[in-house]
């Protein structure tokens, strides 16, 4: 009789703050987090439902995203959304830096202007999620989060400090952000191809489980098919279709390994309007059927 197979556990995690903290951002040091948790706690997969910087100040570890290993050392940082899974290198003990989360509506909600609110959003889809700092960006970046963390840390009123770690974390944000455009800029990719990507990317997001045509992003965001495939070959160096594929095989991966539902339902809430569909998109893309992954990862 074979034995059956139980999908890892997979923790939610909110933004929940010890009790007594005031704020609704918080900065914690890597080295305190490793203190104050289990090894076991840090091997297992977690999904986020807040933003998270982790940015890495000392050492090396290899930090899970999404089924991707990612090599860090001083002056790696990662941006995590909503909805990723993670899990931190329990094996490396020399890491250090700073862990920072948020919830998503805080860096928005005191926005002075409708603009402002989507200025930010833009920025924080656009930011990578793996990257390895310059050193002079590493002491901004450095400064600015113990600045942060020592503003946390004051007596002050909560009215005073709020709206100040507010702007120091939108200024961080624009910062990065800022970086990054910079060296796209000195790739040669055109502003209009980085805005058409960045548009795609989003629509992506909330209409996954129903288009799974470029030329249906294409309708929606009132461009040619041709000119997203430049975009996305351009900023992201693969074509919308591949982008797209690729998109739909992680989110069918995360359901796979991190929940117990059957593969037709996992089909179903992915728009396939038969799960033998599914079957074949899936093999063609990660090369095995969705129940071989499956078994291979939770068997792990």
């Amino acid at each position: 009789m074979s034995r059956k197979l139980k999908a890892p556990d997979i923790a939610e995690i909110g933004f929940h703050p010890p009790g007594g903290y005031r704020f609704d951002v918080e900065l914690i040091e890597l080295s305190d987090l490793r203190r104050r948790v289990s090894a076991e706690h840090l091997r297992a997969p977690q999904r986020v439902n807040f933003h998270l910087l982790l940015y890495f100040s000392a050492g090396r570890a290899a930090h899970l995203v999404d089924f991707e290993t990612l090599p860090c050392r001083a002056g790696s940082l990662l941006v995590l959304s909503p909805g990723q899974v993670q899990r931190y290198d329990a094996t490396a003990t020399q890491w250090d830096g700073w862990l920072v989360i948020f919830r998503p509506e805080f860096l928005f909600e005191n926005a002075s202007t409708i603009r402002d609110d989507h200025e930010g959003v833009k920025r924080l889809a656009d930011l990578a999620v793996h990257r390895t700092l310059r050193a002079n960006e590493r002491r901004i970046v450095e400064a600015t989060l113990a600045q942060m963390a020592a503003d946390a840390r004051s007596a002050a009123d909560i009215d005073t400090l709020q709206p100040l770690l507010h702007y120091q974390l939108r200024a961080l944000i624009a910062r990065l952000h800022l970086w990054e455009v910079n060296r796209e800029v000195l790739g040669a990719r055109g502003p209009a191809d980085l805005e058409r990507f960045r548009r795609f990317r989003l629509a992506v997001e909330r209409h996954l489980d129903s288009w799974h045509l470029v030329a249906d992003y294409a309708r929606h965001l009132g461009t040619s098919t041709r000119s997203l495939e430049r975009a996305a070959s351009s900023i992201a160096g693969v074509s919308a279709k591949t982008y797209l594929s690729r998109r739909i095989t992680l989110e069918a991966k995360r359901l796979l390994v991190h929940t117990t539902e059957p593969i037709a339902r996992i089909a179903e809430r992915l728009g396939f309007d038969e799960a033998t569909n599914f079957v074949k998109f899936f093999r063609r893309e990660a090369g095995q059927t969705p129940g071989a992954f499956r078994r291979h990862h939770i068997a792990e």
